[in-house]
C-alpha cells in the first residue's frame, strides 16, 4: 500500500484528482470504478473543473460503478445513477451509454445480473482505476463484513450500521432500501489500480484496522494489503489512529520521485 496523507479533504481531493488525470491522459480508452457516497463528492468537483478548463475529457472513458440500490429507478433521486449523474456525468463529455451500474430489478435474477456485469467488465478490459471509499465497518462497496474474499458481483443485504449511516441521505418515512447491488471483493481486486479515499475522525478505527489489521472478512477493506498497486489517500482526521506517519510522509516523498520520472502509471 501506498498511503498518502493529507491536511485536508480538499487537499485530499486535489491530490486524487491528479491521479485520474493522469489515467486518462495515459490510457487509450481508459476504463474507471467509481464510487458514491459524500467522500468523493470533492473528487469529482475537481474533476468537472478540470473538464470545464479543458484539461480532461472523459470522451474515451468507460466508467462502472460499485453499486446499486435494488429495484430502485434510475430516475430516483437516491439511486445511484441520479448521483452520478448529478456529481459527474450531467457535467463532462462521457457518453451515456459508456456509463454502467449494477442494476438489478424486483422479478431479474440477481446471480445472472451480476454475472452479466461482472462481463460487462470483461468485454471492457477490466477496470485500470477503482476509486473507493470506506464505511465505519470497513466495508468497500457493500461487502459488508462476513463478505467473502472471492466474491463476485452480487445482492447483499446491508448492515444496520450502513443503513444508520446512510439514514442522513433519506427523509423522515422516505423508503431506505435494504439490499443491493455490489462488486464483489475478488471484483474490486482485479481493478490493476485500487485508489481508496477516507476522510474524517468517524472513519479512523476501520483505516486502522485496513491497514495495520490482519486481512480478514471482518474488515473486508483489509484485502487491499493484498493489492499490487493499492493507493490509500487520508485527511488527517482519518489517519489519527496510524502510528508511524513519519515513515508514510518519507515514503510517500521518494514515490513521487518515481512518479516524477516514470508516471503515476508506470506499470501500463
Amino acid at each position: 500500500m501506498q498511503i498518502i496523507i493529507h491536511e485536508s479533504p480538499e487537499k485530499l481531493a486535489q491530490s486524487a484528482a491528479q491521479w485520474v488525470q493522469a489515467l486518462l491522459i495515459k490510457k487509450t480508452k481508459p476504463v474507471l470504478g467509481l464510487a458514491t457516497g459524500s467522500t468523493p463528492i470533492k473528487l469529482y468537483k475537481v474533476l468537472v473543473e478540470k473538464h470545464q478548463r479543458g484539461e480532461l475529457s472523459f470522451a474515451d472513458v468507460k466508467t462502472f460503478n460499485l453499486d446499486e440500490y435494488f429495484d430502485i429507478d434510475a430516475k430516483n433521486p437516491q439511486s445511484y445513477r441520479s448521483f452520478m449523474k448529478q456529481h459527474l456525468f450531467d457535467h463532462v463529455d462521457i457518453n451515456p451509454s459508456n456509463t454502467f451500474l449494477p442494476t438489478c430489478k424486483k422479478g431479474q435474477d440477481p446471480r445472472e445480473q451480476g454475472l452479466a456485469y461482472e462481463k460487462e467488465i470483461k468485454e471492457a478490459g477490466g477496470i485500470d482505476l477503482q476509486i473507493l471509499g470506506i464505511g465505519g465497518n470497513g466495508h468497500i462497496g457493500f461487502n459488508e463484513p462476513s463478505s467473502s474474499l472471492r466474491s463476485r458481483t452480487r445482492i447483499k443485504t446491508l448492515t444496520q450500521q450502513t443503513l444508520k449511516d446512510n439514514s442522513r441521505l433519506f427523509t423522515p418515512g422516505e423508503y431506505q432500501p435494504t439490499l443491493a447491488m455490489t462488486m464483489g471483493i475478488a471484483t474490486i481486486l482485479d481493478a490493476k489500480y485500487v485508489m481508496l479515499m477516507a476522510t474524517g475522525k468517524q472513519k479512523a478505527t476501520a483505516v486502522k484496522q485496513m491497514i495495520t489489521g490482519g486481512v480478514s472478512a471482518n474488515c473486508p477493506a483489509s484485502v487491499l494489503q493484498m493489492h499490487e498497486n493499492a493507493v490509500i489517500f487520508l485527511d488527517k482526521e482519518a489517519a489519527s489512529e496510524l502510528d508511524d506517519h513519519e515513515y508514510y510522509e518519507w515514503a510517500n516523498e521518494q514515490n513521487n520521485k518515481l512518479n516524477e520520472s516514470l508516471g503515476f502509471f508506470h506499470n501500463f
